[in-house]
């Protein structure tokens, strides 16, 4: 692998420079994507394992070379154009105390989330992040349907019921409150 890698190295110094005009003179991308492309020829090879079968190097790069630069104007074919005046689009008009103010909701949330037991916490879990039904939470879980209903019920109408009653906002004590532990 060592002499591979330095046969690599060594093409690498050799040929760079020539397969960049080689890009440049032929056109075979952007100007701005001449240098990646030519990275990219590299990298290739890098991850070729059979490197000992190439005959003809600097003809091998030329030839990857301009395989890439056509994949490249494919993908580019494919993107959508941009123009100076989408950048004033892209402004974000969030105020900084609007992002604490989510920020902290979100805390808040979390902590009370904390509060529940495991089983209404996991259905929670797999209901909002994983985007399951119930039918798929509870073939996952092994219970029945109406179990995993009752306790999404259950857990959601607790969850309101301490958040509006401001048991997690701030830094203050729980209320007495601790963590479920499982179930």
């Amino acid at each position: 692998m060592p002499a591979r890698d330095g046969k690599l190295a060594d093409w690498f110094r050799e040929w760079r420079e020539p397969l960049v005009r080689f890009l440049s003179l032929r056109r075979l991308g952007t100007p701005a994507d001449v240098d990646d492309i030519a990275q990219e020829v590299f990298l290739r090879l890098l991850r070729y394992e059979r490197s000992e079968l190439i005959d003809h190097p600097q003809a091998y790069l030329y030839k990857m070379a301009a395989n890439v630069s056509a994949e490249w104007a494919t993908r580019s074919h494919r993107r959508q154009p941009h123009h100076s005046e989408w950048l004033d689009q892209l402004v974000d008009h969030a105020e900084p105390e609007q992002e604490l103010e989510r920020e902290a909701s979100e805390a808040e949330l979390r902590r009370a989330i904390e509060y529940l037991p495991a089983r209404p916490r996991e259905i929670l879990r797999l209901h909002f992040s994983e985007g399951l039904t119930y039918d798929e939470i509870a073939d996952r879980m092994a219970v029945t349907r109406r179990i995993v209903k009752r306790d999404f019920v259950a857990a959601y109408a607790k969850l309101r019921g301490m958040l509006v009653e401001g048991q997690f906002s701030g830094a203050s004590p729980r209320a007495g409150l601790e963590p479920e532990s499982g179930q």
